[in-house]
């Protein structure tokens, strides 16, 4: 079974490979680029049309018929807006591009299991890059303009529970550090700062029944005036000595 899913994976990616270099690829549609491009977000319209990530929208071609194969978009300026490969009106795997001609974003296919998708800032640094698994989020990368890490967050495989949740300033420092110390007894810890400084720091523990993450255990709250006030958590609750 596992030597037929790889032919199959195999006989795939040789399909995309052969359109690419030798299929037609029809320019279907004109854009303006104002309208397409989100000054926050980049170009989103082609999302609902991936069905790995959660799309729900397929594409029909001027006939009406779901679209096959590669398609390419362009902007009013002639420029390459969007180049994707559609089976049966889903994408499967595209770039889409910059009026510059920097690429937006890119979605791939890594295994049976996984996909990427990165994002691109339009003068070509790197905004952020996305593993899914079986089509939820499992790694998320984000990184500010300077090159900077922004934030960082992996689940399990199982998409169960968190591993590691960290975010931080433009500068390089420290937000929010929140990572996974035991993980038989799904225990962590977190550290909170403000301007680079710490304010606070203990352990969390997942609580599967609520599907939550609750403080557990002693915390240390470092206050303006330089004291260190302890805490003792339980489930979630402070208890008061």
């Amino acid at each position: 079974m596992k030597k037929l899913l790889c032919i199959s994976f195999l006989l795939l990616a040789v399909k995309f490979t052969f359109a690419q270099f030798f299929g037609q690829i029809p320019q279907q549609t004109k854009y303006n680029a104002a309208k397409v491009v989100d000054p926050d977000y980049g170009i989103v319209m082609y999302e609902k049309l991936n069905f790995a990530i959660g799309g729900d929208s397929t594409r029909n071609d001027k006939k009406g018929y779901s679209c096959q194969g590669w398609i390419e978009d362009i902007y009013e300026s002639g420029k390459i807006l969007h180049k994707g490969f559609y089976e049966d009106g889903h994408l499967k795997l595209y770039k889409n591009f910059y009026e510059n001609g920097n690429v937006e974003r890119e979605f791939k296919t890594i295994d049976f299991h996984r996909t990427s998708m990165k994002l691109f800032y339009m003068d070509g640094k790197l905004k952020s890059d996305i593993i899914y698994y079986d089509g939820q989020a499992q790694i998320w990368t984000d990184y500010y303009p300077n090159g900077q890490l922004e934030y960082y967050e992996e689940y399990d495989k199982s998409m169960q529970f968190l591993i590691k949740r960290n975010s931080f300033e433009e500068n390089g420092a420290p937000k929010d550090l929140f990572e996974m110390i035991d993980p038989k007894k799904k225990l962590y810890v977190k550290k909170e700062y403000e301007n680079g400084k710490m304010t606070a720091e203990g352990t969390v523990k997942y609580n599967k029944q609520v599907g939550d993450y609750q403080k557990d255990g002693m915390w240390k709250v470092y206050e303006a005036n330089g004291k260190v006030k302890e805490e003792k958590w339980v489930n979630g609750e402070l208890v008061v000595n």
